[in-house]
């Protein structure tokens, strides 16, 4: 896997990421390089037209770094946060765009979300474009795939967290208590959350749309509620 760009290279190298190689322009002083070499990662200097073969994103900013491929997590370690007061976990039901996937980790990421989960069908991986768009956030946040979304909700509301959908048709997100151990569950912003998924959680929750487009982008709506859960817990 490939790894583009300063600030999720930068972010890579923060956590220990496994890094083969770096491949770095020619004439190209920063950091990275530094921090690279400390961390005995191999550091190649090579021509820019080389760079724009191998990148995937067409965004290298002059560095492209060769990695393992992403290490997904298991839903234990999410729900098993440590540093978790009160969980707060988001799973994705049918988000098929690496950009909106990269946009959803960086905003879950910036909100403090214990973990994301995603199907391992019907959804995109984590892949360079993710990594790219989430601007390191990859390095930072667990993110777990499961072969059944339901049946991951159906064991999340055994350990007693509160599951909600995110759907135009649910309660006012700014009408309900989300502090205490709660999943959000998001879906594509062509289909939404797909039936039978919204009929297991326990609750909708709907963001007020006051203009003529009836709905939002995935990632700008998960993050709206992400931060509205923010904002109550951080009333209290």
């Amino acid at each position: 896997m490939k790894i583009e760009g300063k600030n999720p290279i930068l972010e890579a190298l923060k956590t220990g990421a496994t890094i083969d190689k770096l491949l770095v322009e020619k004439g190209t002083n920063h950091d990275i390089i530094s921090k690279a070499r400390k961390c005995g990662v191999k550091v190649q200097f090579v021509d820019k037209f080389l760079l724009d073969k191998q990148s995937s994103t067409g965004h290298h900013q002059g560095f492209i770094a060769y990695t393992t491929d992403f290490v997904y997590c298991e839903v234990e370690d999410i729900v098993n946060n440590p540093k978790s007061i009160h969980h707060f976990i988001v799973l994705l039901d049918g988000i098929t765009d690496p950009h909106n996937l990269g946009s959803i980790l960086r905003v879950c990421e910036c909100a403090g979300v214990d973990g994301v989960i995603i199907p391992k069908n019907r959804s995109v991986s984590v892949n360079e474009t993710v990594i790219k768009v989430s601007a390191g956030a990859c390095s930072h946040i667990k993110v777990a795939k499961v072969t059944n979304l339901n049946t991951c909700i159906e064991q999340l509301k055994k350990l007693n967290i509160f599951v909600y959908c995110a759907d135009m048709d649910g309660v006012s997100m700014y009408d309900t208590d989300l502090r205490g151990d709660i999943a959000l569950v998001i879906g594509s912003e062509g289909e939404g959350v797909s039936a039978l998924t919204k009929k297991l959680c326990d609750a909708s929750v709907s963001i007020k749309l006051l203009g003529n487009i009836n709905s939002l982008n995935a990632s700008v709506a998960c993050g709206i509620v992400c931060y509205e859960v923010v904002r109550q817990r951080c009333d209290k």
